[in-house]
């Protein structure tokens, strides 16, 4: 989660346009891309912060957790940082 807010807020400082998280979700064959805006920055690392653990895993399931994010200032920087 730490690690988590610091992409969150590095992005802020910078004024980034974009964060992604890249969700794993158990019963699906490939992560899923969220791709949040800068506006809705803070109230999304809230939402995250409230509904996820420490390890990123959902506090409701543990079928589904956060394995990666990163910034940028468009879909395609969000793209190269986290599809591989």
């Amino acid at each position: 989660m730490n690690e988590l807010e610091k992409c969150f807020y590095q992005a802020s400082r910078l004024d980034a346009k974009y964060v992604g998280v890249k969700i794993k979700m158990q019963g699906f064959p490939k992560p899923e891309i969220i791709i949040n805006e800068n506006a809705n920055f803070d109230s999304k690392f809230a939402y995250y912060k409230g509904a996820y653990n420490e390890d990123l895993t959902l506090k409701s399931f543990n079928g589904i957790e956060i394995i990666d994010f990163a910034y940028g200032n468009s879909f395609n920087d969000i793209q190269k940082a986290l599809i591989r």
